[in-house]
């Protein structure tokens, strides 16, 4: 005779700050609070390394980018009320560990090595976007309209760059990496 285990309910509270998805979203924006920073670090490696000057230049608008999201986040902290603060994003310190590996597996001044840049670029902008579309959804959920209206903001941008790093891929680097020899 199988017995059933019974699942306790979770207890409730009407109360957003006490909620178990508010804990969620104050964490989450900790951790995309940490990648931001860390990102910032490393763009200006990244575009160091570029060969292309379109995907330098595309660098170091992103660069820049960075910096507004930054302060933008903390605005985002502001209106929940919170202390900006960071916890270690594992993802994204993963995801710059890679770029540095491509970076460096490599040669310098090769077509290739920006495919490889452009590829780390990417992962990182599909991380951000799937990051800030949740906090953006919890945020509304939660009633914090403003800093949902801040995340979209970022979560537009960072669709932008994926774009633009795409069509740098397709009309200048690819096309030119093809054609060099290993």
């Amino acid at each position: 005779m199988a017995t059933t285990k019974k699942v306790k309910a979770p207890e409730t509270t009407d109360n957003v700050e006490e909620s178990a998805l508010n804990e969620l979203f104050l964490d989450e924006l900790k951790d995309i609070y940490w990648a931001e920073q860390h990102l910032d670090k490393e763009l200006p490696k990244m575009a160091k390394k570029a060969t292309s000057d379109d995907l330098r230049q595309a660098l170091e608008t992103l660069k820049g980018g960075t910096d507004e999201q930054i302060k933008r986040l903390q605005q985002v902290f502001e209106a929940v009320e919170e202390k900006a603060s960071a916890k270690k994003c594992e993802a994204m310190a993963g995801l710059l560990k890679e770029a540095e590996e491509i970076m460096e597996d490599t040669e310098d001044g090769t077509m290739t090595r920006d495919v490889g840049i452009i590829s780390a670029a990417q992962k990182i902008g599909h991380y951000q976007i799937a990051s800030y579309g949740t906090l953006s959804t919890l945020a509304g959920t939660l009633g914090y309209t403003e800093a949902a209206q801040l995340l979209a903001e970022t979560l537009a941008e960072e669709k932008k760059t994926d774009t633009a790093l795409t069509g740098i891929a397709k009309n200048v680097v690819n096309p030119k990496a093809k054609k060099e020899k290993e």
